[in-house]
């Protein structure tokens, strides 16, 4: 989850470094620090708690000129939000940065005896300070000893006294891509930090060590061997990083969904129907299974628990969703006749990783859904789709959730095609409901202004509920999500038939209420529900479709969504529950992007 840099060139390694922080901010930003070899080959470190903005300040300053360092934006795991704390950490003859959660630092540390050096709360002090237990002047030994004992999950850049100008790596689970360009040779936790330099980068491998020079980047496996990295080329460049006139990337990001869908749809359509060829998934993956189980966390958990509303009735097979967190502890009924589809945003989430490994072992074909390319999941996966979102630097996922939607809609289209459940027609149908969904979330994100009025309401209560049925319901989980995550406000999502059940109980005059009403099976039902809320007091905020007819008096605000096949209302939907929570955030002067307590890519268990 922290955002980890090196480099060593002829350019200003502070400014590179830096730089490369505020891009990577998303990743954690609770205390930054960065570490160079100054022009006598001394180490100079500066840390501070905070973002990178204080780290700059104080750099200005500090540090003399250098053209080798690392540097680490924190999100705090072990030990508090402390100058002491944050990253880099020395021990002895070592400097080291770590993302990740080193599992057994505790028995390490009565093992080495290492409880009288340690000055922070960290369990990243303590393999620096192994490090430098088992350093004799061969940074591979010491290295390789250090992944030998330690467990967990760790991306490390390591610098050594008496190596000016070299930096090493190694990862396990957490991520390190790095690349040569004729600026210095660079390494990094992502992606961001890299594209102002180069498209060209490569994916560390788990368990190999990486070493960078101002001249050159060198890979070896843990037997020392030499490995030729396979290089990969970045599909976006700079500006899909920046706010490009934005005042945040989160409204950025809102609008450039329909671009997104347009971009994970249309090269998978052949004569209007779905087509994974140029992908290498074949049909008998569709074919041969017996049911499917989705697996992820947060949001794209929330994009399966839509897909799951969504093939259960067409495809006629059993369709679950887990927790990805949940998955490996539950005893998962999987065997070879379970389709397992892995969706994470990152394809680096620890929790979503370690369910892809299980449901490996246990026999299982595995379809990743991600939006990293070479990313953990997207490898070890048997296949991959990918979707075309570009980067997404907000902490609150926007686009990521609207094309792994339109993912797993072409995956459940092609299933109910090869499966026989669909005809070429029907699902030629299909394909064009969901390409009109795009020209519906341009609709109301035009309209975005609706949304921005309404909030005034909303941020001035401690709770909101969410409630629907059906897909409907699925809607609102991410909803109350996104609310909740960048708004500070309490809030819930339920099923709307479970209100008389207990929770109507919460409900009390002026609480608000979202209610999503597109699903014409129930709507009747759903508008009863809708009615006994108000009828206790609630402020009702209600979303239906362009033509329902709706009594007057029954919401207090009533947003109308395009005409669409219900199957689909979820695409503009999404657009309205995400601009609420946005101008929420906004309207309690909050920080949108960088929520409070929250990462972006969540690389620990």
């Amino acid at each position: 989850m922290c955002g980890i840099i090196g480099y060593s060139g002829p350019l200003e390694a502070k400014n590179i470094l830096l730089e490369g922080l505020a891009q990577l901010e998303y990743r954690g930003y609770d205390s930054a620090g960065i570490a160079c070899f100054d022009t006598r080959s001394a180490v100079q470190v500066v840390k501070r708690t905070g973002k990178v903005a204080a780290l700059k300040e104080a750099c200005a300053s500090m540090l003399r000129h250098s053209h080798c360092g690392i540097g680490h934006t924190r999100w705090a795991t072990h030990g508090g939000v402390s100058d002491t704390n944050a990253h880099p950490h020395r021990a002895g003859r070592v400097t080291l940065i770590h993302n990740g959660i080193i599992e057994n630092y505790h028995s390490l540390t009565k093992r080495f005896s290492l409880e009288s050096r340690l000055v922070s709360q960290t369990d990243s002090e303590v393999a620096a300070w192994l490090l430098d237990a088992f350093y004799t002047g061969d940074p591979y030994s010491a290295v390789r000893q250090l992944a030998e004992c330690v467990r967990g999950s760790y991306g490390f850049c390591i610098m050594f006294d008496d190596r000016p100008g070299e930096i090493y790596g190694i990862r396990s689970v957490s991520p390190l891509v790095a690349a040569y360009t004729r600026s210095g040779a660079l390494v990094a936790s992502d992606l961001t930090a890299l594209i102002p330099y180069t498209r060209k980068y490569f994916v560390v491998p788990e368990n190999h060590i990486v070493k960078l020079t101002g001249y050159k980047i060198s890979l070896y496996d843990l037997d020392g061997n030499a490995v030729l990295p396979e290089i990969m080329e970045v599909n976006w460049n700079m500006d899909a990083a920046m706010k490009n006139g934005f005042p945040h990337f989160m409204l950025k990001e809102i609008h450039e969904q329909p671009e997104a869908l347009k971009n994970t749809i249309l090269p998978r359509m052949t004569k209007g129907l779905p087509d994974f060829t140029d992908d290498q998934i074949p049909d008998e993956i569709f074919t041969e299974c017996a049911q499917i189980h989705v697996v992820a966390c947060g949001t794209a958990m929330h994009a399966g628990m839509v897909a799951r509303a969504l093939m259960e009735p067409v495809l006629r097979i059993p369709v679950m969703v887990s927790i990805a967190s949940e998955f490996r502890y539950e005893e998962p009924l999987i065997d070879e006749k379970t389709l397992v589809i892995i969706i994470s945003q990152s394809g680096e989430t620890i929790d979503t990783l370690a369910a892809l490994r299980l449901a490996k072992s246990c026999g299982s074909k595995t379809l990743a859904i991600v939006n990293v390319k070479g990313s953990t999941i997207a490898r070890e996966s048997d296949y991959v789709l990918y979707t075309h979102a570009g980067p997404e630097i907000a902490v609150a996922s926007t686009k990521a959730y609207s094309v792994q939607l339109a993912a797993l809609y072409m995956t459940s289209c092609r299933m109910a095609l090869v499966r026989g459940k669909f005809t070429r027609e029907q699902a030629a149908a299909f394909l064009a409901g969901l390409l009109d969904a795009i020209p519906a979330m341009e609709t109301m994100i035009r309209q975005k202004d609706t949304e921005r009025e309404l909030v005034t309401h909303l941020i001035q209560q401690n709770d909101t509920f969410f409630m629907g049925r059906g897909l409907d319901y699925a809607f609102s989980l991410e909803g109350a999500l996104k609310l909740k995550e960048i708004s500070y406000i309490h809030a819930e999502a339920y099923a709307a038939g479970e209100l008389k059940h207990g929770t109507i109980a919460l409900i009390a005059p002026e609480v608000p209420v979202i209610a999503i009403a597109t699903q014409e099976h129930v709507f009747s039902k759903m508008i009863s529900n809708v009615r006994e809320v108000k009828a206790r007091g609630a402020f009702v905020i209600l979303l239906t479709k362009e033509h329902a007819r709706v009594d007057e008096g029954l919401a207090d605000i009533h947003i109308k969504i395009p005409d669409l096949d219900d199957r689909f209302t979820v695409f503009p939907i999404a657009v309205i529950l995400q601009l609420i929570a946005y101008y929420a955030s906004i309207g309690k002067n909050l920080d949108v992007d960088q929520p409070r307590n929250l990462a972006k890519s969540v690389t620990v268990e």
